[in-house]
């Protein structure tokens, strides 16, 4: 046999035997069984993309239940569920009940709040008017969701709330009860979502409802083409900030101190495409920021809003540092679950993901990804040093 085609058969061996090496290691590394409540009220499909990705993560990192299976995106969670045929549009919720707390918080190790923004009618039924936001079928932070999340904290157990968690549609009281005894942060009340194109006439990525808010409260017409972020205030105040104009450059940068950098292993200066929630951190320590690129026009937009180009990204308790906020849409990822079994499948950079800051599945393997797995395998060591 040539020496040229015995290098191939010898690479392509190689390349076939990855694959059988990474699910082979993957399935005989330790599992770790933590019993992990996850809630998501926003599922108005069956891929459940607002916590498909954390799940992925548990799987990956052989976090197991109780019962040592795997977590299980579709089923294993609080909140909406769609139910098949998916066409009669039908639909069912399972809610934390407040009469079981005890006995669920008694058996539950770390709780995860990933969205809680609801399903609504343009979302159910796609196809009908989208020029505003449409009435709420399900969802907001009830008074139970926030006992459960005191009483985890009580018994110093692991709780992540995220994006969403106290803006439209939570009410008042859950809201500042929340922000205030929970979480040791304040809501500005304003959000914000970087888009490539805020053109609608050549890309129908910005929301119509938005372009309408914008028309009404500026008497003008949405004239935005090039890359940008949109300001929210609930539901009645908006401004745009644009690439050019506005910034320098439109993409939101996530910069991490470098203690949490080491301790992680996350990328610095991580873009990131989702919406943002922006908070005063008052005196929680902050492990992560937003930076924006602004120009003096932008800054003096933001200052006329209260606002300015540095703000938290994700926060955590000033005690015993098992209480966090994601100030950010951070597991809603697309990423394919299929791949959760292959122990280190991060290492195949150009095929998972890019080092392009415009790539959005870096945001997943650069930052959401370590930082995740990290703050649960230090709980976890924590929890078995404690038996």
């Amino acid at each position: 046999m040539k020496k040229p085609l015995k290098i191939v058969i010898i690479i392509l061996i190689v390349i076939l035997a990855a694959p059988v090496i990474s699910i082979i290691i993957w399935t005989f590394q330790p599992r770790k069984q933590m019993s992990v409540i996850i809630m998501d009220k926003s599922v108005p499909t069956i891929t459940r993309d607002n916590h498909r990705s954390f799940v992925w993560i548990l799987t990956n990192g052989r976090f197991v239940k109780k019962n040592k299976m795997s977590y299980s995106y579709k089923k294993d969670y609080y909140g909406f569920f769609p139910t098949r045929p998916l066409r009669d549009k039908k639909w069912a919720t399972v809610p934390l009940r407040l009469s079981a707390i005890n006995d669920v918080v008694a058996k539950t190790d770390a709780l995860y709040y990933t969205d809680t923004y609801g399903v609504y009618f343009n979302d159910w039924y796609p196809g009908i008017n989208q020029s505003r936001r449409s009435t709420k079928m399900y969802g907001g932070m009830l008074f139970s969701d926030y006992l459960y999340v005191v009483e985890m904290q009580r018994n110093k157990k692991l709780s992540i709330l995220e994006y969403n968690t106290f803006d439209y549609p939570t009410q008042d009281l859950e809201r500042a009860k929340t922000q205030d005894l929970i979480l040791g942060i304040k809501c500005t009340g304003w959000t914000a979502k970087y888009y490539q194109s805020l053109d609608t006439v050549n890309d129908g990525t910005v929301p119509t409802w938005m372009t309408a808010l914008y028309r009404r409260q500026f008497k003008t017409q949405w004239t935005f083409t090039k890359p940008g972020i949109v300001f929210l205030k609930g539901i009645n105040k908006i401004f745009v900030l644009e690439e050019g104009t506005h910034l320098k450059s439109a993409l939101p940068l996530i910069t991490t101190d470098s203690i949490y950098r080491e301790k992680y292993g996350i990328t610095n200066n991580v873009g990131f495409q989702g919406w943002i929630d922006i908070i005063d951190p008052l005196k929680s320590p902050v492990i992560s920021n937003y930076n924006l690129s602004t120009t003096a026009l932008g800054d003096s937009l933001l200052y006329d809003n209260f606002l300015t180009n540095k703000f938290p990204a994700v926060t955590t308790d000033t005690l015993d540092h098992r209480t966090y906020y994601f100030a950010g849409d951070f597991a809603n990822n697309n990423v394919d679950y299929w791949t959760s079994r292959f122990k280190g499948i991060e290492r195949l950079k150009g095929i998972m993901f890019t080092d392009k800051p415009n790539d959005p599945r870096r945001f997943f393997w650069r930052y959401y990804k370590p930082l995740v797995e990290g703050i649960f395998n230090d709980y976890y060591k924590q929890m078995k040093a404690a038996k």
